[in-house]
């Protein structure tokens, strides 16, 4: 049996993941991409909306299981260098903890040569990080109520967590 997080490709020491509780940053971010070879940096910030399906938000609540949350980061890096061997820098920060309307949630970033090859690997990063990593949302409602959204890993496992 293959361990699927253990990548025949392993990202590189440039890269960055964190999990954190202070507010990102999209210059720190970008910095953190850049590379004197790259011909692009594409930069995906995903940030606290005012609504939902037409419903006031007035805030929304992440939690992460920290460590396979990093586990799945480093995995998402290793696969876009599969995919896309020309990648310079990856870099994925979540935030965790209560966000306001307008905070940023979550910021990746893809250093690259080429514009187009930076686009599809933060999209595929974004995506999957939706999809794989154990970060779970929290949605605060205008009207005071409130409600878990399930999100990523458990999605995959059909649990609503």
């Amino acid at each position: 049996m293959t361990n699927t997080l253990t990548p025949p490709i392993k990202p590189k020491a440039v890269d960055s993941f964190a999990i954190t509780l202070v507010p990102l940053s999209i210059a720190e971010i970008y910095a953190k991409a850049d590379d004197a070879a790259n011909g692009a940096v594409v930069l995906m910030s995903g940030m606290v909306r005012n609504q939902t399906d037409g419903k006031p938000v007035v805030a929304l609540e992440y939690q992460a299981y920290e460590p396979m949350a990093l586990r799945i980061f480093w995995q998402i890096a290793a696969d876009i260098r599969s995919l896309w061997p020309d990648i310079n820098r990856v870099v994925i920060h979540h935030r965790i903890g209560r966000l306001r309307v307008g905070e940023i949630s979550v910021l990746v970033a893809v250093g690259c040569p080429h514009r187009s090859e930076a686009f599809e690997a933060c999209r595929y990063a974004i995506d999957t990080l939706k999809h794989n990593a154990p970060i779970w949302k929290k949605e605060h409602w205008g009207d005071g109520s409130s409600s878990w959204v399930s999100i990523g890993a458990c999605e995959q496992l059909g649990e609503n967590c």
